[in-house]
């Protein structure tokens, strides 16, 4: 989705060919990750990450370009970053799924513009969309549409331009996300937790498509902070014992569990929401959606001690913490260079990057 929006605008030289960065750009930072070819196989060259000052992004939007053109220019200058695959923010994206009945129809994007208006509340030509063939037969297509405001496109592809740094591709985080954590050929239906710093995204995906996304503003942040709150502590303490205790439950740890479970039930609460309608719901053509056969964990703080535990045994699911390295190396021969906790937080940021490496 949005892969190639950059070229349309700005026509690419030939160098652009070479490997490329992931970069996964949320309200507080920036994460990059390169991955290159070697004799065992792709490997990761650099990677890092920048912090965004407060009210440059608001929810995927950017509310001071200049600003946000001068973080890019420095991390340019600072990694040598020149050529980039970009993550959009779930927040201001709106996908859905459309039949187009063929008998008339002449041109597809034409097609989807005419049926914007039933789907999105914005006019279309305020829209920048792209799709992708779900399914077709003699008489319809089935698409799956993604729709942008053109405003938060174009503030995105201008401060690339004013640093001269080249987009090679936007792309929905979720889809980036999936590519890093599912099995390249795996067709199979999951439901993906991106449990970040201030935000968690709930993404369906199924036959390698994401076909449904939800954002909640619950993340590592809000439990850090209760547990400050209650314990009348720092936020670099509160932090701390959040990662020491987690949601291990025994004498010493009592308290803290009972703060963090507070905060992870919303979250808990949120994710058996859509599991539930997924399951008891007809798809558009009122065909049963296939079974969500596990629930994928990654993000920051989706290493909280017990908490896939603790939603595996409340949702009566298999839960599991993702491997963002299964698409990239064979972890039990070789030894990643992100250690695995953190890597969590760079899910986005390799997905997007293995783009180069034979997944467009």
């Amino acid at each position: 989705m949005f892969r190639n929006l950059y070229s349309r605008y700005f026509p690419a030289p030939k160098f652009l060919a070479l490997p490329s960065f992931g970069l996964d750009i949320s309200d507080e930072s920036i994460r990059f990750v390169e991955l290159v070819r070697s004799k065992n196989g792709i490997r990761v060259n650099r990677y890092g990450e920048k912090k965004i000052p407060a009210g440059i992004i608001e929810s995927g939007k950017i509310k001071n370009s200049k600003l946000m053109e001068e973080v890019l220019i420095s991390l340019r200058k600072e990694e040598g970053l020149k050529t980039v695959r970009v993550s959009l923010p779930e927040e201001q994206i709106y996908l859905f799924n459309l039949n187009l009945e063929k008998l008339g129809l002449e041109n597809v994007k034409e097609g989807i513009e005419l049926s914007l208006e039933e789907y999105i509340p914005i006019p279309p030509q305020d829209v920048i969309f792209d799709y992708e063939l779900l399914e077709e037969d003699e008489q319809s297509l089935k698409l799956q549409v993604a729709a942008i405001p053109k405003d938060i496109i174009e503030s995105y592809l201008s401060v690339f331009k004013s640093s001269t740094m080249s987009a090679k591709s936007f792309e929905l985080e979720a889809q980036a996300i999936t590519r890093a954590v599912v099995k390249n050929g795996d067709l199979e239906t999951y439901m993906i937790v991106d449990f970040g710093e201030k935000r968690t995204g709930i993404f369906i995906i199924s036959k390698g498509i994401v076909v449904f996304t939800s954002t909640l503003d619950v993340g590592g942040v809000l439990l850090t902070e209760m547990i400050k709150k209650n314990f009348k502590i720092s936020f670099e303490e509160a932090e701390k014992k959040k990662k020491e205790y987690g949601l291990r439950r025994n004498a010493e740890n009592t308290e803290i569990f009972s703060v963090l479970l507070n905060g992870v039930s919303i979250l808990r609460d949120e994710i058996a929401k859509h599991f539930l309608y997924w399951h008891t719901h007809k798809d558009e053509e009122g065909k049963d959606r296939p079974l969500i056969k596990k629930v994928i964990l990654c993000g920051g703080d989706s290493n909280l001690i017990g908490l896939s535990e603790y939603f595996s045994v409340s949702m009566k699911v298999n839960v599991e913490i993702a491997n963002v390295w299964i698409n990239i190396i064979d972890t039990e021969k070789f030894t990643p260079e992100i250690n695995i906790d953190q890597s969590l937080t760079f899910a986005t940021a390799l997905g997007l990057a293995l783009r180069d490496f034979d997944y467009d």
